[in-house]
Formats: C-alpha cells, structure tokens, sequence
C-alpha cells in the first residue's frame, strides 16, 4: 500500500507545482486510459478462447493466475496478524 500511497503524494506535488508554474499537466485524457484498459483486457481473450479449445488435463484458474497478475499487477495486503499468545503467569 505504502508505494501506491507515496506515488499518488508525489503526483499530487508535481500538480500543485504545475499549478504554481501554470502549466498545463501531460497527462493523457481519460479515453486514452480506457483504451489502455481494453488493451489490456483484450490480452487475456486469446488465452481464454485456447483454454475452451483445447482445455489442459490439469486446469487452474486462468482468472486468478493470469488475468489478475497481468491486469491489476500486485496488489497490496494488509500483514498478517500473529495469534496472541496466552500469558501463562507460572
């Protein structure tokens, strides 16, 4: 979580300094993310129409282990809590 939350800080520096400077941002507008989106969402159709095809003997979930890697990249976990310890008071 912490590399999604500084890049989203620093974002939010350089558009205030691009403000400040009066600049307009390079960013690209919102339809050419949505194209990205469907590029990547387009990868993932021939996998899925070789897998009904030809399916493998020992099939795993297409959706967990390609499509979910690919298109989202890692996503952030929250760290696992250890179980506390009974206070043996001997």
């Amino acid at each position: 979580m912490k590399p999604y939350l500084l890049s989203l800080a620093v974002g939010i520096l350089v558009g205030v300094i691009y403000a400040l400077v009066q600049v307009r941002s390079p960013a690209p507008p919102v339809i050419a993310l949505v194209g990205l989106l469907g590029i990547l969402v387009g990868e993932q159709i021939p996998p899925l129409i070789r897998g009904w095809i030809r399916p493998d003997a020992v099939s795993t979930s297409w959706l967990q282990h390609q499509v979910k890697p690919h298109v989202f990249g890692k996503l952030p976990q929250c760290a696992k809590a250890e179980a506390p310890q009974p206070h043996d008071p001997a």
